[in-house]
């Protein structure tokens, strides 16, 4: 019996085989013409990548079809207008914003995530003056 949830199982979202342009005949990349930094591989090195990637989306996705499926197509209209909602709020550009409502909707306020303790807004290097920040998102400046 099926009920219209989403798979939680984990699906690689790359092909298995890697093709580098720059490589040698036994499939290594020549580092000397294309070095380090230059070098991006497409291909997660792990299935599991992918699904960690995408894994708010996920829970999300399931947690809409449990809505759906247990209060009726309401529930997750409701809950996605409230969250359209919360997104409108705005502030004013040098203020940092908490997304107190829209991790209070989402859930997220009960989990803690290494976004949650590293790179916090008391910690991030911004720089300028209130006025100049607001008139250059005005246009003005």
């Amino acid at each position: 019996m099926s009920f219209a949830l989403p798979s939680i199982k984990p699906k690689p979202s790359s092909p298995n085989e890697a093709i580098l342009e720059d490589s040698t005949d036994v499939g290594v990349p020549t580092l000397l013409t294309s070095g380090l930094a230059g070098r991006e591989i497409d291909a997660d090195l792990h299935p599991l990548i992918s699904s960690e990637r995408n894994y708010h989306k996920n829970r999300d996705a399931m947690n809409m079809a449990i809505l759906r499926n247990t209060q009726g197509m309401h529930a997750p209209l409701r809950l996605n207008m409230e969250l359209l909602a919360v997104k409108k709020v705005g502030r004013l550009p040098f203020l940092p914003s908490s997304n107190a409502m829209h991790d209070a909707l989402t859930g997220r306020d009960l989990e803690v995530w290494p976004e949650d303790l590293y790179n916090t807004a008391e910690f991030r290097e911004m720089a300028g003056q209130p006025h100049a920040v607001v008139e250059k998102s005005l246009g003005i400046l």
